[in-house]
């Protein structure tokens, strides 16, 4: 049996189990699906004239998200929720669910694997497939699950067809925002960047067309909004120190569920001035390492050296700072180590493999342990706090290394010989 063939057994294996895991497992890891993705494109493919029994567990969906209120997500994040309801048939909207993001995973796969002579290929899709299935249902069950596989496969698009590659991942980004990390890495680190950045104008221009035309030009970006006015949510790393107050039974500490943002957040003492400060440190980081990456393009890093450091410093930078840090954000970590791993899996294993514990421990605090972190147990608490601490050890990690990606002599000694000009 060939090695492609195995990776492709372990694939339906993988896709398998971590479905049927997303019912068995507690606190419902699947949860979002019938909760929310449901119900909202429920509400699109029927206009606002839904069932009164949704209509009233669900008040949001008597809207058309993202047209007629402002929404979470950016506009195209209803596409995958629309088509999902073509499997519906087979054995309901979950399943459905399950089934379209295992397609989409297929066909980044089958890109990524390629004929399967290639050894940097092999591992990478090895590594993407344990990362899937230590991270569990909560990595299927989500919009992540949909904007992963397409940023894989724009981002190994990138070279060689930049057009494809950049319009992947603005359609990504206009699921999900945290593909425009990879975007503004490939601005900087690849040569064609005008045909990168030409293919996300053009998608966007797109998106803003479709639903203006439909009467949602005040609410197009709606889904920025929403981000800066969010609280601290429960998982996100700053808010590990009111989770900790929280289990001291510290007055004015708690966990608390938004209703508006059907999230668990945390509160305590200045928290208003924490919540203040957190976008524009996000901004901050964000243009710090974005400006490390444009020196080291200037003083002719290679793409292969660059792109997959720094598309996986600005992700991170957008997980650390970040006053959300729901279980799936962890699946945007994959993506810029599936590509390290094609180029170099000699440098990359070690990022991987700490993206796997780190996985690990995601999914022992959702969903296994998640009742008992909401009480604000301290077990749980803890591994969480652990999970925080080695995705900012990441992040530390991959920006000392996108410090010193090496300078290309040729263009270095050029650009020296321009500024003595």
């Amino acid at each position: 049996m060939s090695r492609r063939a195995v990776l492709w057994i372990a694939f339906v294996i993988v896709h398998v189990a971590v479905a049927v895991l997303g019912f068995l497992l507690p606190n419902e890891p699947m949860g979002d699906v019938y909760r929310v993705y449901e119900p909202w494109s429920r509400a699109w493919l029927a206009g606002v004239d839904i069932e009164p029994v949704l209509a009233a567990q669900f008040p949001a969906s008597s809207e058309l998200v993202g047209i007629t209120e402002s929404w979470v997500y950016p506009q195209l994040a209803i596409v995958p929720m629309l088509v999902a309801w073509l499997f519906s048939w087979i054995a309901g909207y979950e399943i459905a669910w399950a089934i379209l993001v295992t397609l989409c995973d297929a066909l980044a796969f089958a890109m990524l694997v390629g004929r399967g002579r290639s050894t940097g290929r092999w591992v990478a899709a090895w590594f993407w497939l344990a990362f899937i299935a230590v991270l569990g249902p909560v990595g299927m069950y989500r919009l992540d699950g949909i904007t992963v596989p397409l940023a894989i496969a724009g981002s190994l698009w990138l070279v060689g067809r930049p057009w494809i590659g950049g319009t992947l991942l603005a359609v990504a980004t206009w699921i999900k925002v945290w593909p425009a990390a990879l975007i503004a890495a490939a601005v900087i680190a690849v040569r064609r960047r005008l045909a990168v950045l030409g293919a996300g104008v053009a998608v966007s221009v797109a998106v803003a067309v479709w639903v203006i035309s439909m009467g949602g030009a005040e609410h197009l970006f709606g889904f920025i909004l929403d981000q800066t006015d969010r609280g601290l949510q429960l998982e996100a790393p700053v808010s590990t120190v009111y989770l900790w107050q929280a289990v001291a039974r510290m007055p004015g500490s708690m966990i608390y569920y938004d209703q508006h943002l059907l999230t668990f957040q945390v509160t305590g003492p200045f928290v208003d001035t924490v919540i203040a400060v957190m976008t524009p440190l996000l901004v901050v980081a964000v243009l710090a390492v974005a400006g490390i990456g444009v020196y080291k393009a200037w003083r002719g890093a290679s793409f292969a050296a660059l792109y997959p450091n720094l598309a996986l410093g600005l992700v991170l930078a957008f997980v650390v700072f970040n006053k959300v840090g729901s279980p799936q954000y962890m699946t945007w970590i994959a993506a810029p180590i599936v590509v390290g791993l094609v180029i170099d899996r000699s440098r990359w294993w070690k990022p991987a493999t700490l993206a796997l514990v780190i996985a690990g421990f995601t999914l022992a605090v959702y969903p296994l342990a998640y009742y008992s972190l909401l009480l604000a147990w301290p077990f749980p608490a803890a591994l969480l706090t652990i999970r925080n601490a080695l995705v900012v050890a990441l992040f530390v990690w991959i920006v000392v290394r996108l410090v010193g990606v090496r300078i290309h002599p040729h263009v270095r000694a050029a650009r020296r010989a321009q500024t003595l000009a």
